[in-house]
């Protein structure tokens, strides 16, 4: 295994790692919720809750901030070049695919690996064990088993 070190990027990894933290951690001790992606939208899109503003309001302004982000990162520096390297129905498939896995096992990378962990969560850990491992299987798979990439 080599490392590619042009897209080596330590400190850059480190900060979004310490924002993430900060931001669970304010999530959780400003408005005691989880911050798990596909529940905090999901619960966005279901019917009715535009009539609760508790349920919503957060919640868009979550998600709002999630479409931000790179707008304002763009005062700071360049956006990375965006590279679609497989057709746009397997980016969608793919999509669908970890909806169902989060819905399956009732929430997210986020929600279980960053914010259920760290509650000491052992569904989280279950759930966090899984899809690393169903990860690097499928990337095994990919590369070596059948080796597409």
């Amino acid at each position: 295994m080599t490392i590619w070190w042009n897209a080596f990027t330590p400190w850059s990894s480190l900060a979004g790692g310490v924002l993430i933290g900060l931001a669970a951690a304010g999530m959780v001790v400003l408005l005691g919720r989880v911050t798990g992606i596909s529940g905090i939208v999901g619960a966005l899109l279901q019917r009715g809750s535009w009539r609760n503003a508790g349920v919503w309001s957060w919640r868009l302004a979550f998600v709002l901030g999630l479409l931000a982000a790179p707008l304002v990162w763009q005062w700071f520096a360049p956006l990375p070049a965006m590279e679609m390297p497989r057709s746009p129905l397997l980016i969608v498939l793919a999509g669908l695919l970890v909806g169902f896995g989060t819905r399956l096992g009732s929430g997210c990378t986020s929600g279980h690996g960053v914010c259920g962990l760290s509650r000491l969560s052992l569904r989280s850990l279950a759930a966090t064990l899984t899809f690393m491992a169903t990860g690097v299987l499928t990337v095994w798979v990919l590369r070596h088993a059948i080796q597409t990439v």
